[in-house]
């Protein structure tokens, strides 16, 4: 385990946070529920906080999102989203849609989605986003786990639904049908506990079925705390992240963080084109930017094109998804003279636990620092905390605001999630410096164990793409009856460069040299390209693992 000594300094400007350890040392949960819960009534909506509260405050007019998706172009105001979504509620009402239902939205990422989404909120019920890609097996697994009775979708995705095989499914309606259907004036609001149902995200594991983790409406506390401190929210920002509202990053930092702090979003259609993606933070002077590090690794490698685009708009960027290698950092900093934020949570925490904020000193290759009101612990495998630099299970004490409510139907697994009590143990391996910064150091089945050390892949493999031939990499222990398990990495080439004995036996000293001489690849193979998920680009590293032993 080597920390390292690079640092990119703290931003000059001025931030919603402001001093780190000052706020961290005097903050409390509970003092900012009054924020988004009536004190009279102890209710709450989270629709309500996200669109009809600004326009009740006078922002009526102010631009709620920008949609771009080839030659379509859209705005909408506050006041607009709020009649969409009274409209779409509506019609969820006069059908009989009751507070507690499973309610899917099946929709591409455009506005209607959006507004669906908060509508079927507003009427208490529990909303349930699928991401556009998914085809029929994955629609079908998701509505059936927790008996989802309602899907609103559009007609070409309404091709990909298996309904015969969907018995609990009774109600199908279109954003067109929708939107011919007349109603009435009245409110549509029903106002609920902090403890109801608010949203149900399923996350894939690495084996089993999906699981529907189900969040609370008191979720929203820490959506806005972390949209004003982590994303550094102000009425003046245009904000944009990139995922769909089918992942939680979509949903948690597209739309809720976002409207609660009344920022004007972006939404943008279509798929990943680098040429599309500066253009449009040209265009619509985007001043914060949320996306993931597949993203920024495919736009270093349009680097030459950056120069067509004014970016000059960009105050913000953050990062999410997988850990960020400090190379893309160092490029960003370099190319865009801009800092990417690392941030670190899961569909599980609900929100931002550790991170790095703006306005603070940023180490490369460091998830950052826990956000306040979140206290780590990196615990050893009796649940006993470690102390500074040793790695161990990465752990945030619970409970806080955004933590999921339960795993659907499945009271196990969520208590899985709690093996040591008072602790949510996230199933990553970390260390944690003396100034409290966090280091990745890999899932916990995928820690390499070789002659005794034991060696985070991810530390071995943000090493290895430091080195100029190396594009990509992913590392995994491969079974060795003398050490155990030996490092082997398997990597892509830059262009320009060719497999020769003298190049990888130079990125094998390149390793050695700049991390340690246990974690230097023992074996290096390259491939055309790396086994990756579809979806978010992740590196699959258990593919490269069945590879490594046949």
């Amino acid at each position: 385990m080597t920390t390292t000594t690079n640092q990119l300094p703290s931003q000059a400007l001025e931030t919603n946070l402001g001093s780190y350890k000052e706020i961290y040392s005097t903050f409390e949960w509970q003092n900012q529920e009054n924020r988004l819960i009536n004190h009279s009534t102890g209710k709450m909506n989270a629709a309500y906080e996200c669109i009809d509260r600004h326009v009740a405050n006078g922002y009526g007019n102010k631009t709620a999102l920008h949609y771009v998706n080839g030659d379509t172009k859209q705005s909408l105001t506050f006041s607009e989203i709020k009649e969409k979504t009274d409209h779409y509620a509506a019609v969820l009402k006069k059908h009989g849609v009751e507070r507690g239902e499973r309610v899917f939205i099946f929709l591409p990422k455009n506005p209607e989605c959006y507004i669906a989404i908060l509508a079927v909120i507003k009427v208490g019920a529990i909303a349930a986003p699928l991401f556009e890609a998914f085809m029929e097996e994955a629609v079908k697994d998701r509505i059936n786990d927790c008996e989802g009775t309602v899907l609103l979708t559009d007609e070409e995705l309404w091709k990909r639904v298996p309904v015969k095989d969907i018995p609990s499914l009774n109600l199908i309606l279109t954003a067109t049908e929708i939107e011919n259907t007349i109603v009435g004036s009245k409110s549509p609001i029903e106002w609920v506990d902090p403890e109801d149902g608010l949203i149900l995200h399923y996350t894939s594991g690495s084996t089993g079925k999906p699981k529907g983790v189900l969040h609370a409406h008191r979720s929203i506390i820490h959506h806005y705390q972390t949209g004003h401190w982590v994303l550094d929210i102000k009425e003046t920002d245009v904000y944009w992240c990139t995922s769909h509202p089918g992942w939680v990053t979509g949903s948690v930092y597209g739309l809720f963080a976002p409207w609660l702090n009344r920022a004007t979003i972006v939404i943008s259609g279509g798929r990943f084109d680098a040429d599309q993606w500066y253009s449009l933070i040209d265009q619509l002077n985007v001043t914060i930017w949320y996306s993931a590090p597949t993203a920024f690794r495919m736009l270093m490698a349009n680097e030459d094109i950056v120069q067509n685009y004014n970016l000059n708009s960009l105050r913000h960027i953050l990062s999410v998804g997988e850990p960020l290698n400090p190379e893309v950092i160092d490029w960003a900093f370099r190319v865009w003279g801009q800092r990417i934020h690392d941030t670190w949570w899961m569909t599980e925490t609900g929100g931002h636990l550790i991170v790095n904020f703006p306005g603070e000193v940023i180490k490369p290759g460091s998830m950052g620092r826990p956000f306040p009101g979140v206290k780590v612990g990196i615990l050893d495998e009796d649940g006993n905390k470690l102390p500074a630099g040793q790695t161990g299970q990465l752990a945030i004490e619970a409970p806080w605001p955004g933590l999921m409510k339960t795993v659907w139907n499945n009271l196990e697994k969520f208590e899985s999630y709690f093996p040591y009590k008072g602790w949510y143990v996230s199933g990553d391996l970390a260390y944690q410096d003396e100034e409290g910064y966090v280091f990745f150091q890999g899932r916990d089945d995928d820690m390499i164990n070789s002659s005794g050390e034991r060696i985070g892949p991810f530390e071995v493999e943000s090493g290895l793409i430091t080195h100029p031939a190396v594009a990509e990499a992913g590392v995994v222990g491969k079974p060795d009856k003398v050490r155990g398990e030996i490092v082997k990495a398997y990597i892509t080439l830059r262009t320009g460069y060719e497999q020769t004995d003298e190049l990888i036996q130079d990125i094998r000293l390149h390793v050695r040299k700049n991390l340690a001489a246990h974690a230097a690849p023992r074996e290096i193979e390259v491939l055309d390209e790396l086994p990756k998920t579809k979806i978010s680009g992740k590196i699959l590293r258990r593919v490269l693992k069945e590879r490594s032993i046949q």
